[in-house]
């Protein structure tokens, strides 16, 4: 079990410092992305096999979160989150020195497997330092550096891949995973566990699992999270199929997709600035409706034979602005519950946050999507999902939790 900790005086530097570990792993998963049209060529090799860099990253840090949150509660969070970029700094410089795409693949998944460090142990260290509204409107912050890290790292990998060539994208990686190392050694607090382990690290590891998994409210508030993630990725999975349809290319759908994460971002501002006044359950419902309303009004358009794609984008920002109200303090209440185990917490909700986001993805793919009627099916079905998550929460908040026993 980790000890509280003060928090450092330079808030301000602080908060950067942990948005920065959190962004990190989502910027260099899509560094890279621009430059996998040209992989193929560049190393005679077919999509599909090129496909694995960013597969094989996806997977390492989705898994290595769940090892990661266990071992920051019972070592640290400090020592785990160094560890993890020094992995990433070292698999970061040898993908930029790939000579043929099994080393690329390889470092990827390296690359995956240290940057996992920064999700689950910056979403901790929130946990560890906020608390009540002030952890919320972090999160908050934290909503909206995730809104803007995949376009961000897009734009960044591709001027840089035409300007100095893909391994460039690699080499900045590196040399951000250093000046990280940097700023979590000197920056952040040498939060160590209070008591010492006894019990093997595995043993403790499954243990803290067990335990969160036997927390009704913590089960419900990682359900509606992975929920709201599925409906979103299950619009990421069809729009481009859906714009197509109504006649939009490749060079097009990019601007359309941003209406989303873009009121997203919104959202979480708002959220930053709302929550002290309105509380996290009240936001969350708020959040709920939003949603609901935007998947409603796309579907009432689909169906009235409106296939145009803002009749698509234009409703669903509506739903990036009600997930902005809903994730943050949905967050702030997974990693909260039991403040000893949030490494533990911020793992498994990370972990099937993915999960449930690939399986959005998937879904979408049973269907036709000749317009927007289908998606907005699938949307709506995963959304009112989400609606009986939380109505099960909020009941479960209202009755009064027994006694915590907490292993260390």
């Amino acid at each position: 079990m980790t000890s509280p900790v003060s928090r450092p005086a330079h808030h301000g530097w602080l908060i950067a410092n942990l948005l920065a570990q959190l962004a990190f792993g989502l910027l260099a998963m899509t560094i890279g992305l621009p430059s996998m049209q040209e992989w193929p060529t560049i190393f005679g090799a077919s999509q599909a096999a090129v496909q694995l860099t960013f597969s094989g990253y996806v997977l390492t840090y989705g898994l290595l979160q769940l090892v990661y949150g266990p071992l920051s509660d019972r070592l640290g969070r400090r020592k785990i989150l160094m560890t993890g970029l020094s992995i990433t700094l070292l698999a970061s410089v040898l993908a930029a020195l790939a000579t043929d795409l099994t080393t690329l693949i390889l470092a990827r998944v390296l690359q995956g497997a240290g940057s996992a460090a920064g999700m689950v142990v910056g979403r901790a260290l929130i946990q560890d330092l906020f608390q009540g509204p002030e952890r919320t409107r972090v999160m908050a912050y934290v909503g909206m550096a995730m809104g803007l890290c995949p376009p961000l790292g897009t734009i960044v990998g591709g001027q840089l891949h035409v300007s100095l060539g893909w391994q460039a994208n690699f080499v900045l990686m590196a040399a951000l995973a250093a000046v990280l190392w940097v700023t979590a050694w000197r920056g952040l607090p040498a939060h160590q566990p209070s008591v010492q382990p006894q019990a093997h690290w595995l043993t403790a590891m499954l243990a803290a699992y067990a335990q969160l998994l036997k927390d009704r409210r913590f089960v419900l508030y990682v359900a509606l999270l992975a929920l709201t993630s599925a409906t979103f990725y299950a619009f990421l999975g069809a729009a481009p199929l859906v714009l197509g349809s109504y006649g939009v290319g490749p060079d097009g759908i990019g601007y359309y997709i941003m209406f989303v994460p873009g009121s997203y971002i919104i959202g979480n501002f708002l959220t930053s600035h709302l929550i002290h006044r309105l509380g996290d359950q009240r936001l969350m419902w708020i959040g709920q409706a939003f949603t609901l309303a935007g998947i409603g009004l796309m579907l009432v358009l689909a169906l009235a034979g409106l296939n145009s794609p803002l009749a698509l984008a234009l409703p669903l920002m509506l739903m990036g602005l009600g997930n902005g109200f809903m994730v943050p303090p949905a967050l702030a209440g997974t990693v909260g519950l039991l403040p000893a185990l949030a490494g533990s917490a911020a793992a498994i909700a990370g972990l099937m946050q993915q999960m449930a986001s690939a399986l959005g993805g998937f879904a979408v793919g049973l269907v036709s999507h000749h317009n927007a009627v289908n998606l907005a099916v699938v949307m709506m079905g995963m959304c009112l999902l989400g609606v009986l998550a939380q109505t099960g929460l909020r009941q479960s908040l209202k009755t009064p939790p027994g006694p915590s026993r907490l292993r260390p």
